[in-house]
């Protein structure tokens, strides 16, 4: 899967954190980052729960070729 996250977007609520946090991190600034290794969520369930928690929608989840 390919994980998108659109940093003008992005408002640093922390949900993705939350949902997902063997993917998702914040970065100095408090807005969302991937961990280092998750481009592609590592088969991690909680990525699409991730994007859908995500108040702002800035979280994108696609399948490679979609």
């Amino acid at each position: 899967m390919r994980i998108g996250i659109d940093h003008d977007l992005c408002i640093g609520a922390g949900q993705c954190a939350l949902a997902a946090p063997t993917v998702f991190t914040q970065d100095d600034d408090g807005f969302s980052a991937l961990l280092p290794g998750r481009e592609d969520g590592g088969g991690d369930p909680m990525v699409r729960e991730a994007a859908r928690a995500c108040p702002v929608s800035a979280i994108t989840v696609s399948e490679p070729g979609s």
